[in-house]
């Protein structure tokens, strides 16, 4: 059989429930008083036994029987012939009093073991709540190990005790570490107790099956094959409710060890994941050296190299061709090595940004000047809305956001057609777009321009028509870390009339008050 939940102890009945049980009595007495001469016996019987009902909602089993058996020995007394004796004449009355002190117990047994249900339900209640508050603490904390003080409160309300308890810090720490921590003063005895507990990840104490001559209670903080911690309840094996209790002990130190053990797993993986992030970036970084710096480099020493050597042979259009050949390449190159590092840092975790209220006007000036500057950079065409807010932002990450986009859409788009550059206001963003007249990207690809080295010929039909649109792969995934890290986003939609439009949004804020006069 299951060992039933007993309830609290009470060692003795408040003061109010004795009274109350007393104008029970008295309030019986007083009617069969009354009613004396009027009713015949059995019936005059009724509000003793009433009385006995009622009073063993509140008196301890003892008192109730003890009370039962007083109040039939006076109804002998005071009301069955001869009165005054306890001489019984008749033999029904002798038989009316035995059951009547049978029904009394029986009354009051059953009161009593309802009330006693009542009290456990109680207290299976009260286990059921402090479990569920105790997980849902336990379920908010970032670090479960500084709820050690909680788990002693908790167990030290369960028990009424004195307890202690140890919390490993980490998953490799081990009992005996000085960065175990403490709640509670342990004798040395029990902190050795504490420490074997954790070792071995079971239960010590008096009913467990180990150690049972220990009066004390070692309960481990259990998680997934591991206990990171163990509590002592002292003098537990006196405790009246040790065997029900015992259980929801442990289930609440298991809770601790479980949430501990999954706080500690998730910062490994935390961790894990930014060293595979921060892994990533330095491969990405030495592809992009490996792969796409030489082809640059060596078109310039190659330029570079023939201007040394032959520039008397070349005539001025030569070496004008050669000089732009190293300037193309060298912007190039500053591009990639800009874009990479970029991603480097703003992929690292709490990056900051150099923010200021900037000119969207400026900045998209900024931007089309360096455009117009390429041999085709005459059929970009920039508009910007009038009274447009000023910009939150780091101007120079916005400007290599734009130079990027603006790399892509002449890149990939067919020569001679239109490139735009807009900056508008839609609703509490400030929206810039760069669209083109390109082949545009099917919509089931649209996310993976942003992958780290995805080119633009992998996932769209581009014509091979002849023209050089080496580049790493690098500029959108940078792109979208920059867009990211001011807290807006970076999307690819259609283009209306065909091709790409790329939308970066920031969220609005309210500019800062410019300061007074003289202040």
């Amino acid at each position: 059989m299951d060992t039933p939940i007993e309830p609290s102890v009470q060692p003795s009945a408040p003061r109010p429930v004795w009274v109350r049980a007393a104008l029970v009595w008295l309030a019986a007495w007083g009617a069969m008083v009354w009613l004396d001469g009027a009713l015949d016996l059995a019936n005059l019987a009724m509000p003793l036994v009433l009385a006995s009902a009622l009073a063993s909602l509140w008196l301890p089993v003892w008192a109730s029987l003890a009370s039962s058996t007083v109040a039939v020995l006076a109804f002998n007394w005071t009301f069955v012939p001869p009165r005054h004796t306890f001489t019984v004449d008749l033999h029904q009355n002798a038989l009316l009093l035995v059951a009547l002190l049978l029904v009394n117990w029986i009354i009051a047994g059953l009161v009593i073991r309802q009330r006693q249900h009542g009290q456990t339900a109680q207290a299976m209640a009260e286990r059921e709540t402090r479990l569920r508050q105790w997980g849902d603490t336990l379920r908010d904390a970032s670090d479960p190990a500084a709820h050690a003080a909680a788990l002693h409160t908790a167990l030290h309300q369960a028990t009424g005790s004195e307890v202690v308890v140890a919390v490993l810090r980490s998953l490799e720490g081990g009992p005996d570490d000085a960065s175990t921590l403490m709640v509670g003063e342990p004798s040395d005895e029990q902190r050795a107790g504490l420490s074997l507990c954790i070792r071995d990840g079971r239960p010590m104490g008096s009913g467990t099956g180990r150690y049972d001559e220990l009066g004390d209670a070692y309960l481990p903080l259990r998680g997934r094959g591991i206990t990171l911690g163990a509590a002592l309840v002292r003098d537990f094996a006196r405790h009246p409710q040790a065997i029900s209790l015992r259980p929801h002990l442990q289930a609440l130190c298991d809770q601790m060890g479980g949430a501990m053990h999954r706080s500690q797993i998730g910062r490994k993986e935390q961790l894990a994941r930014e060293q595979s992030q921060l892994q990533a970036t330095r491969n990405a970084f030495l592809s992009a050296i490996s792969h796409d710096y030489r082809t640059p480099l060596a078109t310039i020493m190659s330029a570079a190299s023939a201007l040394q050597e032959q520039s008397e042979r070349m005539d001025s259009e030569q070496r004008r061709q050669l000089a732009a050949g190293i300037v193309e390449e060298s912007e190039r190159l500053a591009r990639l090595t800009d874009n990479t590092l970029q991603l480097a840092r703003l992929d690292a975790p709490d990056v900051r940004l150099t923010c200021d209220w900037e000119s969207a006007e400026e900045i998209v000036g900024t931007v089309l000047r360096r455009a117009r500057r390429r041999p085709d950079g005459t059929r970009v065409q920039a508009w910007v809305e009038p009274g447009l807010p000023l910009l939150w932002c780091d101007a120079l990450l916005v400007s290599q956001l734009l130079d990027n986009l603006l790399d892509n859409a002449m890149k990939y788009s067919p020569e001679g057609s239109r490139v735009g550059v807009h900056a508008s206001l839609d609703g509490d963003q400030i929206c810039l777009r760069v669209s083109d007249q390109g082949p545009g990207i099917a919509p089931a690809w649209r996310e993976r321009v942003f992958d780290v080295f995805q080119r633009g010929e992998a996932l769209c039909g581009v014509p091979a028509d002849g023209r050089n649109r080496r580049g790493s792969g690098v500029g959108l995934a940078v792109c979208r870390a920059i867009a990211r890290a001011h807290g807006g986003d970076l999307r690819l939609t259609s283009a209306q009339g065909g091709g790409c439009c790329f939308e970066f949004r920031l969220p609005r804020r309210e500019a800062a008050p410019a300061p007074e006069a003289g202040a």
